[in-house]
């Protein structure tokens, strides 16, 4: 599969090391009749990447920046390179290369070049056709050629199909900037500015011609700053028609969304439709004072420019992340690419989206299109109904009256994506039959035994062909979580991957944790992605045979460190944890389980009755070898040390403490496992900020409370049940009122999987709502008190659970109130939990670590205060770098009055 609705069953995958790789492998398919698909990131949405034969995959050995020119302005790649890669290899050289599709972070040059890709930069720099100046491929055989702007190689038979064609090729292609639907034969007429141009012919052939092994593209200037317009209309159409009025002005992009894609509106000008227009300069004020050209030249309802440039990647992200985010529509309903990316000449923009709406109208149908205003080009996923007979038949309807409608406005099937699997069939309705016959010819020129993508453009699949849906089990999947969002279906909470892989970047950014697996292996099989495909078979149960007993699926899933970040980086919130702990319920209902499971899954238990022997315990865990022997019976790798246990448990000294009377009202702390077990001097600092700042008692939640965390991790979800009802039997909440959870991954536990795990007993929806960080609570519950100044820089871990799920933004205004500057790492420390205690998991953890955390500790000047909320975090810190981190409350308890932090445990 790869980000469309389609799913061909491969022979095999190769991973070539280089063109001479290539070709070899060109030449045994050919020998044996075995079809070649060559493949980047797969993040195609028309089927172009799936296919029945070999799969090349150019992204694991030909992914390369080979030579970087800065005074010729050109690059020198391989087809596996990506492409955020390749604009970072340009960037110290003030270049850039200027297509750039939403996918950029892990989309490939091959790709590209394959499906022409476009991106939000095309009014300024074009598409890739117009940006690549070279191209050496490799044909279905083996024989390797070198095509040139105005010259190279090509396939005998070539210029003799253009010479003899010449009425139908000068006739049959429209006008539009956006075309990107068959063949570019046009690019080989004579009259072809430059002469015949076999690059721009080759680019947009789908893989179907050759394969790429090495491409010469062309670089452009990056402005040194920019702005952005961001104009606010009444309605999309409005804003379309604004679009190329736009132009003159030479913006760098023009953009439009409506409001049914936007979930949170925040930042956005009054209007229910926008267009976002960037601009550039020499410096930030011309930047801006180009943008507010655009801004007196634009007819908006309202308007900003934003120059801040965090401001404007939050803008961007939201349209960047809407060929996910539009998967969903508002109540849940999930909708499909298909008609992803067609495109019409700009002016006629506005009218075209009204009778698209219509057409959507008229069959029952929603979507949300977004897109490339400025070049006349929509992006709509749309709510088909791809899982039942009628449902297919009715997206085949609809599918050949728009291909009617885009060609009534003189538009192209596709504008963006390639017309693969999805639109090729309909090519006969723009193109007529002649100049499809052509491509047919044209194909056969380049590749006679038909074996490089068949099925796609010329002598397409039927476009209803190969759903990947038609695999699934169409009664729901018996499952312990409820997945309210997916209709209490797991297979429809599996379905919720369209493959736009945002969870195979090779590098985190700002507070974005997935997927950090892939990012220490580099294996699909250990992205996001990967394995909620590696689900969706067995869910099929056509190659992964054994269900929940797979063995295959539990591979992919051991190194899912259940971060919970794929639930909120992910465009479309794919919550693998939850989908992991759902696999390791049923993998290992009534089997024995590993080791760690029943140690480090049961660990509220063996802490309880760990608790009064605390002392000889830590005695002995010093002895080296009756600490190896209890690591190797409790299946941890060696070369982790055990935490010392606390002397005293944080209850017991609460109890002791109790400085002020209930009748002033009480704040309810919640005892995790970790702060009463393993560091109880975060509780204690956490009573003393909360009697400070409210005046009020501090009383544990109730006796022997527990999220269940654990159990969940571990999948053992019948366990974790019991525990949730036993607490939501005990736990005591005064009026009602807000629970602080100190620890960040309980407190998502309380927040999400409580209620998922047991969604009809109303208690747990009571309890996740009243769960509060210690930052949150102070700035809803005692807005008015000051916190101590601390006055230094700060370092250290935002929990990935925080992230995902609590969000960090009042830890942050508390931070800034404190005088503490800087920002945390985002990504992941790499312990996890359990995940980096587990034997076999060690290296992954410590790469995970090596990513962002560990290098901003070794740039943490004197003086710094290295912060960590989770005891995870803590504990990954202290093991690797040698050096204590604290939980927020205990930097604001040492300076409050009377020096309210009491000593560690001993």
């Amino acid at each position: 599969m790869d980000a469309s609705n389609y799913r061909r069953v491969p022979l095999g995958v190769l991973a070539p090391r280089d063109a001479d790789d290539i070709a070899a492998a060109l030449a045994v398919c050919r020998e044996h009749g075995v079809p070649v698909v060559a493949r980047g990131g797969g993040t195609s949405i028309a089927g172009q990447a799936t296919g029945t034969g070999l799969v090349l995959d150019l992204t694991r050995h030909l992914s390369a920046v080979l030579d970087l020119d800065p005074a010729a302005r050109t690059a020198v790649v391989q087809p596996g390179v990506v492409l955020d890669d390749l604009r970072a290899a340009a960037a110290p050289h003030g270049l850039t290369f200027g297509p750039d599709p939403s996918t950029h972070s892990r989309c490939t040059l091959g790709g590209m070049i394959g499906n022409n890709a476009c991106g939000s930069h095309s009014v300024a720099w074009g598409t890739t056709a117009d940006n690549v100046t070279a191209l050496s491929v490799v044909r279905y055989g083996g024989e390797a050629l070198r095509l040139e702007q105005g010259g190279g190689d090509t396939p005998a038979g070539v210029r003799a199909l253009v010479d003899g064609n010449l009425a139908a090729l000068r006739t049959g292609y429209p006008a539009l900037p956006r075309r990107i639907s068959g063949y570019a034969l046009d690019a080989l007429l004579p009259e072809h500015p430059g002469g015949p141009d076999p690059v721009r012919a080759f680019c947009g052939s789908e893989g179907t011609l050759a394969v790429v092994t090495e491409a010469t593209v062309r670089l452009v200037e990056a402005p040194p700053a920019r702005a952005l317009a961001v104009l606010g209309y009444a309605d999309e159409s409005a804003a379309a028609e604004a679009a190329p009025g736009l132009l003159p002005y030479g913006p760098l992009t023009v953009e439009g969304m409506a409001a049914d894609l936007v979930r949170e509106p925040a930042g956005l000008p009054r209007g229910a439709a926008w267009l976002f227009v960037e601009t550039g300069g020499r410096t930030p004020a011309e930047a801006r004072a180009h943008a507010e050209r655009v801004l007196r030249a634009a007819d908006a309802l309202d308007a900003a420019v934003v120059t801040d440039p965090a401001g404007q990647r939050a803008l961007w992200r939201i349209r960047e992340d809407a060929a996910g985010t539009a998967t969903r529509m508002p109540d849940g309903t999930e909708a499909w690419p298909g008609w992803e990316d067609c495109a019409v000449p700009p002016a006629r923009l506005g009218r075209y989206l009204r009778d698209f709406r219509a057409l959507l109208a008229a069959h029952g149908l929603r979507g949300t299109p977004y897109g490339h205003f400025g070049d006349g080009c929509i992006h709509v996923r749309i709510d088909f109904d791809l899982l039942s007979g009628d449902g297919v038949a009715r997206f085949r309807r609809f599918s050949e009256e728009q291909a009617d409608l885009v060609v009534a406005h003189g538009g192209s099937l596709s504008g963006e994506h390639g017309d693969g699997q999805a639109r090729a069939e309909l090519l006969p309705r723009m193109y007529g039959d002649e100049l499809v016959a052509l491509f047919g010819r044209f194909k056969d020129l380049w590749d006679p035994d038909g074996g490089l993508n068949p099925g796609v453009l010329a002598r397409p699949a039927r476009l209803d062909e190969n759903l990947r849906f038609a695999v699934l089990p169409r009664r729901p999947v018996d499952a312990a979580f409820g997945y309210p969002h997916d209709g209490g279906d797991f297979a429809g909470a599996v379905r919720r991957c369209v493959g736009v892989a945002k969870c195979r970047t090779t590098e985190a950014t700002g507070a974005d944790v997935m997927c950090p697996s892939f990012r220490a292996t580099g294996e699909e099989a250990h992205s996001t992605r990967g394995r909620a495909r590696l689900l969706h078979e067995m869910l099929a149960g056509e190659i992964v045979t054994d269900g929940w007993r797979s063995e295959e699926v539990r591979d992919a899933l051991d190194l899912c460190l259940s971060c919970k970040g794929c639930r909120v980086d992910c465009p479309v919130g794919v919550d693998m944890a939850t989908y992991k702990a759902e696999f390791l319920h049923h993998h290992y209902r009534g089997r024995l389980r590993p080791a760690a499971h029943y140690a480090l899954g049961r660990l509220p238990r063996w802490l309880r009755l760990a608790a009064p022997f605390a002392r000889p315990l830590n005695a002995l865990a010093r002895l080296r070898p009756v600490a190896a022997l209890a690591k190797r019976l409790a299946g941890i790798t060696p070369e982790r040390t055990l935490p010392v246990l606390a002397a005293e448990t944080f209850t017991r000294w609460l109890r002791r403490h109790s400085r002020r009377p209930a009748s002033a009202g009480v704040v309810a702390l919640w005892p995790d496992t970790f702060t009463e077990h393993l560091s109880p001097e975060v509780g204690r600092a956490a009573v003393r900020v909360l009697e400070d700042a409210t005046g009020r008692a501090v009383r544990p939640a109730g006796p022997g409370v527990c999220c269940g965390l654990t159990y969940v991790s571990t999948g053992q979800l019948d366990a974790a049940r019991a525990v949730m009802r036993r607490t939501l039997d005990r736990v005591r909440l005064p009026d009602g009122g807000p629970v602080v959870v100190l620890e960040p991954s309980c407190a998502a536990t309380l927040r999400t999987d409580l209620p998922e795990l047991l969604p009809d007993d109303p208690r747990a929806g009571r309890l996740a709502a009243a769960v509060r960080t210690l930052a949150q609570y102070l700035e809803e519950y005692a807005p008015d008190w000051s916190p101590p100044r601390v006055d230094r820089p700060a370092a250290g871990q935002t929990h990935c659970h925080q992230h995902a799920v609590l969000g960090d933004a009042a830890e942050r205004r508390l931070r800034e109130r404190m005088g503490l500057t800087g920002g945390l790492s985002g990504g992941c420390c790499g312990l996890a939990g359990n995940f980096g205690f587990e034997k076999g998991h060690w290296e992954v953890s410590v790469a995970c670590a090596e990513e962002r955390l560990l290098p901003a500790l070794r740039e943490a000047g004197p003086g710094t205060e290295l912060l960590a909320d989770g005891f995870s975090c803590r504990t990954q810190i202290e093991q690797l770098a040698g050096r204590r981190a604290r939980h927020l409350a205990e930097v604001i308890a040492e300076r409050l009055p009377e020096n309210a932090v009491t000593d560690r445990a001993r």
